[in-house]
């Protein structure tokens, strides 16, 4: 029983690249891991608590006090989040309360524009996310543990097993004691807990409450310094974060056009989010691209991504899927089908040959995927497949070759039909008839 967490990003703002390429490689590495046999959960985990939400609603707060009042009349938080989207919603809060919420209290104000702000960040994340292909089993409130108070029970299970102790007001865990450089705080001395408390009592949610043999996050490089933090409190715990707790790190995008390293949307001119990406490429390229090996940089080109020919790897799988399509439907108008069984001992050639086993390498590659939970593992065989298929194509006739020949040939194409449709399938790509 796998759970694999990705994307998870901050409801506050717009997906980014990191969020693209962690969609995919999440999505991707929980289809290979159900192939594999694994019963696998995906989730996405919504920060609609603390600090960044307090920020948010105060960036809302000031955007919509400027203006009923003007520019001048408050001053614009320094660590708030200045883009256009926050001017948007403060409008639309606009539109609907009027100048009313001028007269409610503080902390009324920034609770209900909190609460529109998520209100209408949250179904643009899904939508975009599905017009991407992802679909999770459950969006994680993080609020959800405070309400419970699952959060303070975790502090405190952590105390009664003597792994913390108080400090200026404040209550620390003894990460020295489980192998980090230092400790940390669980809850500060105003009362609040931390970021690090919150992830704790989040995963041991995962494994003591919803029964997770094995979980698999996907983070950013960024986030390298958090993995033994959290395993060591896991481990604290006596749920063996240690083992069960696996960690994808993945590097950074960098988006190229002509060469130039591109950072601002053509159609918008701020930051390229998810859904500019959308706009210039295909799902189909933008999933496979991402769907490259997490621990290394990539750059997505733009230019190749929507390219037409043999360079952009996406365009050569597809077109072999649609090739042989085409050739069925072509003997099937001579009355030919795909026969049922076949002398497949015909089938001794080179390119025959290899093209069988390439085919053949197809499920041992899937396994391999979920091992290294690495599923650009199926990129690298697809390709490989397409180019044996074409090679096989060109060296062995079919249509016009002698019948126990043809139908062996035929045969083996279909077959290679099968395995490009199913690995397409599994990185979330189509499989088209035509092109």
């Amino acid at each position: 029983k796998y759970m694999v967490e990705f994307v998870s990003a901050n409801p506050t703002g717009p997906m980014h690249m990191g969020n693209a390429r962690g969609g995919v490689l999440g999505d991707t590495l929980a289809e290979v891991l159900d192939w594999s046999g694994a019963d696998v959960w995906r989730e996405f985990y919504v920060n609609d608590f603390g600090n960044q939400i307090e920020k948010f609603a105060k960036s809302i707060e000031a955007r919509y006090i400027q203006l009923i009042k003007g520019e001048d009349a408050i001053e614009f938080p320094e660590d708030g989040y200045h883009g256009d989207d926050i001017r948007e919603l403060a409008k639309a809060f606009y539109d609907i309360h009027g100048d009313s919420y001028l007269e409610k209290s503080v902390e009324e104000r920034h609770a209900d524009m909190a609460r529109f702000g998520l209100d209408r960040n949250i179904p643009k994340m899904k939508s975009d996310l599905e017009r991407y292909g992802i679909k999770f089993d459950e969006w994680f409130f993080e609020s959800s543990l405070h309400e419970s108070g699952f959060v303070a029970d975790t502090a405190k299970k952590l105390t009664d097993l003597g792994w913390t102790y108080e400090k200026d007001g404040a209550l620390w865990l003894r990460n020295t004691d489980l192998g980090a450089d230092k400790d940390e705080v669980l809850r500060r001395s105003n009362g609040f807990y931390t970021y690090y408390a919150v992830d704790i009592a989040y995963h041991r949610n995962k494994f003591a409450v919803r029964g997770f043999d094995k979980v698999i996050n996907i983070w950013g490089a960024d986030h390298h310094g958090h993995v033994a933090r959290l395993k060591g409190a896991l481990d604290a715990l006596g749920l063996n974060g240690s083992e069960r707790l696996d960690i994808v790190l993945m590097q950074l995008v960098k988006l190229l056009r002509d060469g130039e390293v591109v950072r601002m949307s053509k159609r918008t001119g701020k930051a390229i989010s998810l859904h500019d990406l959308l706009e210039e490429v295909s799902v189909d390229a933008a999933r496979w691209y991402f769907n490259a090996k997490p621990d290394t940089q990539m750059e997505f080109d733009l230019g190749l991504a929507v390219r037409e020919d043999s360079e952009n790897p996406i365009y050569y799988v597809e077109y072999a899927h649609a090739r042989i399509c085409s050739l069925l439907r072509a003997l099937e108008t001579d009355g030919v089908t795909v026969p049922e069984t076949a002398d497949l001992s015909l089938l001794s050639g080179e390119a025959e040959k290899a093209l069988i086993k390439q085919i053949a390498q197809y499920c041992e590659e899937i396994k391999l995927a979920a091992r290294d939970y690495d599923p650009s593992h199926i990129n690298r065989c697809l390709q490989e497949l397409a180019a044996c298929f074409h090679r096989f194509y060109t060296a062995c006739r079919i249509k016009g070759e002698e019948p126990a020949v043809r139908d062996a040939r035929l045969k083996l194409a279909d077959d290679t039909r099968i395995v490009l449709r199913n690995g397409l399938k599994l990185i979330g790509v189509d499989a088209p008839e035509k092109m």
